[in-house]
């Protein structure tokens, strides 16, 4: 084991006995109290902020914060995402309209433009943290008579328990992106935080396009994992 892996190890046992919040020792203490350069401690250091352990706070510290929630390129739901990982997923039902879809939206969900969709916007929250807000686009026949007090559990499972539809297939695009100031003041971060922007269209088992969402994911309780295998 590197000297530099020894620290990030050593470090890490330290993170995992202090609370979420709390400063850690400065580099020079760091650096005493584990026996290597600071430039060793530093890089340890590096490597655990772009793992989401931790996070430096210009002229204040670094502090403990949660670990950074990994999703694998896989077709689930948010709310399954997160029993998966043992935290209880909620939604808040920021809006809820109905409008005509337009070309652009008429594309996405293969309606024509002078179709009503269903525009709802959602925060998505994981112990009560939030982690995501989401704005999904879905042609009105697909759900008729939805209301706001509906979309606070797993659309996905909505659409499944009362209107006997299951997803068959999705196409989803990530990219980075940076927040606005809605989206900044709704996940309560600062504005132009990084963030991951994912954009899905879902369909049933007939090809039927169900919805066109797109979601702002906070970067620094996110990260993406994909596992690879030779073609």
């Amino acid at each position: 084991m590197t000297k530099q892996s020894a620290a990030r190890q050593q470090v890490l046992e330290l993170i995992q006995r202090l609370g979420v919040g709390t400063a850690i020792p400065s580099e020079r203490q760091l650096s005493a109290d584990l026996g290597v350069s600071r430039l060793t401690v530093r890089a340890a250091l590096d490597e655990l902020a772009r793992e989401g352990y931790l996070v430096r706070r210009r002229g204040s510290g670094t502090y403990v914060q949660q670990p950074k929630i990994s999703q694998q390129l896989t077709m689930t739901s948010f709310s399954e995402d997160m029993r998966r990982r043992g935290m209880v997923a909620s939604s808040e039902t920021l809006s809820l309209r109905r409008e005509l879809a337009g070309a652009r939206l008429g594309r996405f969900l293969n309606v024509s433009p002078g179709e009503e969709i269903v525009v709802v916007k959602r925060l998505r929250l994981a112990d009560g943290v939030s982690m995501a807000i989401e704005t999904l686009h879905i042609p009105a026949s697909v759900v008729p008579g939805v209301q706001s007090r509906d979309l606070e559990g797993s659309f996905y499972e909505l659409l499944h328990d009362r209107y006997g539809i299951e997803i068959a297939t999705a196409t989803q695009t990530i990219e980075p992106t940076v927040t606005n100031e809605e989206e900044s003041a709704a996940l309560g971060v600062p504005l132009h935080s990084p963030a991951f922007l994912f954009e899905r269209t879902s369909r049933d088992r007939t090809d039927r396009t169900l919805e066109f969402v797109h979601s702002i994911y906070r970067g620094d309780r996110y990260q993406i994992v994909s596992e690879l295998t030779p073609s």
